[in-house]
């Protein structure tokens, strides 16, 4: 696994970003997240190491952005230095998350034709308002490989208009942070019953830091999220994040 922050900062857009875990990172150190800077690792996609091997590896899946949304207005300007870069790594998969799935088609580089085959893109939905407004943008976009992130995950939410046979998987999860609103397991199996439905892959990710279950409320500390997740034994997927 590897990871790749082109750049830092973002601003907060819908109901998810309320506990933002950048904005919680960066108020630890005394920095503004809503300040976006380009950072020092932007070209480590095109960086090799010393024996000749590339610094982010072949054939793994880089995750892209995820201290910032890679479709944020205030990185226009480098997004197309990135996209070359990216077109560049055809060895590699790079997959980032979205919650401005609606800019889409202002940021797609010229030749993105049906997509790019080695990019993944996750559109992230929190609530029903969420799913309603981004999900109809995101199954009709040409995007090859595509995948709903419901994290955090903040009310019940109906999916089954959504799922349409080219979304590869949906992943779902609480929120964490010492002021995270609660996950209920109940919308987590509602979710997951309606992607066995679909026959849709599905993974339960992390619980979340106030997490209801059986009408009992459990307060979890963060190393154990996705341990306990994991626990839930309830995940339907196999590994398809592949190329």
């Amino acid at each position: 696994m590897s990871g790749w922050n082109p750049w830092h900062g973002c601003d907060k857009i819908s109901a998810g970003c309320k506990y933002c875990y950048v904005y919680r990172s960066d108020e630890k150190y005394d920095r503004n997240a809503r300040e976006v800077r380009k950072n020092a690792s932007f070209y480590d996609p095109i960086k090799k190491k010393r024996d000749g091997s590339w610094k982010l590896p072949s054939g793994e899946i880089i995750y892209t952005c995820f201290t910032s949304d890679f479709l944020l207005d205030k990185a226009d300007e480098w997004r197309k230095e990135a996209w070359d870069m990216i077109r560049q790594r055809q060895d590699a998969m790079f997959l980032f998350i979205t919650k401005r799935i609606h800019r889409f088609y202002d940021c797609i580089p010229e030749d993105w034709g049906d997509g790019y085959d080695n990019v993944i893109i996750c559109c992230t939905v929190e609530n029903q308002q969420m799913a309603d407004y981004r999900l109809p943008i995101f199954i009709n976009a040409p995007i090859k490989h595509k995948l709903i992130v419901c994290e955090p995950l903040l009310e019940e939410i109906d999916l089954r208009k959504y799922l349409t046979p080219e979304i590869r998987q949906v992943s779902v999860g609480g929120e964490s942070g010492v002021d995270a609103r609660e996950c209920n397991y109940d919308w987590i199996l509602s979710i997951r019953q309606q992607c066995i439905d679909a026959d849709i892959p599905f993974e339960f990710r992390q619980t979340g830091t106030h997490f209801r279950k059986d009408g009992r409320l459990y307060t979890i500390p963060r190393k154990l999220h996705s341990s306990q997740a994991k626990k839930a034994n309830i995940n339907t997927h196999k590994q398809i994040l592949t190329k």
